[in-house]
Order: C-alpha cells, then sequence, then structure tokens
C-alpha cells in the first residue's frame, strides 16, 4: 500500500502507534548500518534508501529520473515489510543471509527480496542490519550494472560481401 507522505517523517507519522514503533525500529538499524552514499528518502511511496543521482547519475534502468533503489521499509496492509536488494539476485548474499536468520530461530517470511513481519520481535534486527552494512554504495553499484549493462561481447567481423554484379544496357 503506497503512502502519499512525501517525508519519512510524514510517513511515521501516518502510522498507527504499533507499527511506527516497529519500523522506526528496523528504520533505526538500517540508519545505523547504512554507507554514507546512500540516502534516505520517500520512494514509490515507501521509505527508501538509495543509490543518489550525484553518486550514480544513471540512475534505476526502470525509471533514470529515480535514484538508484537499494532498500525499502514499508507498512502494508497485512504487514510490515524490509525490502532488501542487496540480497536479490546475488545468490552468495541470499545464502548468508538465510543462514543467519535461521540461526536467530526467528521464522522467515521471505520473498525474493522482501523479508515481511507482523511484529518487531518477529524481526532479526541484528541480521538485517549485517546485510545492510554488508553492502557498500561502491559494490552494489558494480553489481547492479554487472547485472543489468554487462560488458559489450565482440561482434564477429561481418562475413566479405561478393561485389555487385554490374547489369549491361
Amino acid at each position: 500500500m503506497q503512502s502519499k507522505a512525501t517525508t519519512v517523517e510524514q510517513y511515521l507519522a501516518a502510522l498507527p502507534e504499533d507499527r511506527r514503533a516497529a519500523i522506526s525500529a528496523v528504520r533505526k538499524v538500517i540508519l545505523e548500518n547504512l554507507d554514507e552514499s546512500y540516502e534516505e528518502g520517500m520512494q514509490y511511496g515507501m521509505i527508501g534508501y538509495y543509490v543518489p543521482h550525484k553518486v550514480f547519475p544513471a540512475g534505476y534502468h526502470c525509471d533514470p529520473k529515480q535514484p538508484l533503489p537499494f532498500a525499502s521499509l514499508a507498512s502494508q496492509k497485512s504487514h510490515m515489510a524490509v525490502y532488501l536488494m542487496c540480497v536479490y539476485g546475488q545468490p552468495e548474499q541470499e545464502k548468508w543471509f538465510r543462514e543467519a536468520w535461521a540461526k536467530t530461530g526467528k521464522k522467515l517470511d521471505m520473498g525474493k527480496s522482501c523479508v515481511r513481519f507482523k511484529k518487531l520481535e518477529d524481526v532479526a534486527l541484528d541480521v538485517i542490519g549485517e546485510a545492510i552494512r554488508r553492502v557498500p554504495a561502491k559494490a552494489y553499484i558494480e553489481h547492479y550494472e554487472s547485472v543489468i549493462r554487462p560488458p559489450e561481447k565482440k561482434k564477429a567481423p561481418l562475413a566479405k560481401r561478393k561485389p555487385a554484379v554490374k547489369k549491361r544496357a
């Protein structure tokens, strides 16, 4: 459920108290572990953490006007969620994340990048923090570019063309 809030403070103020407390606690952990090149703001109706255009001018390939998304935090209709693009599409990171979460004894409700939770007690805050800390912006951009803009392959030389046959008049 996208919010119409234009600032993080507005977003948080619009939440019911229990959700505000849970989202605020997860937000605090993210901010404590976030590389200084990332920024926090509203993105896609959620609290977003992204690589700003001043660091990565190309922006997000789906919408270059948007900065490159890294993580998001949202209160949805039936749950709250933290979206970790730093885990999505990176098998080693995902494996580490799932194993680290399992060691906490908490149940993981996860999609491709989305970790869903109903209350703060369901969240392994230390694992969320470490997942954020493990991926500085420079490494995230390198991975992103390797997947989205793979290096061009050398093109095979064009086959030699047969010279055109001139017709006599």
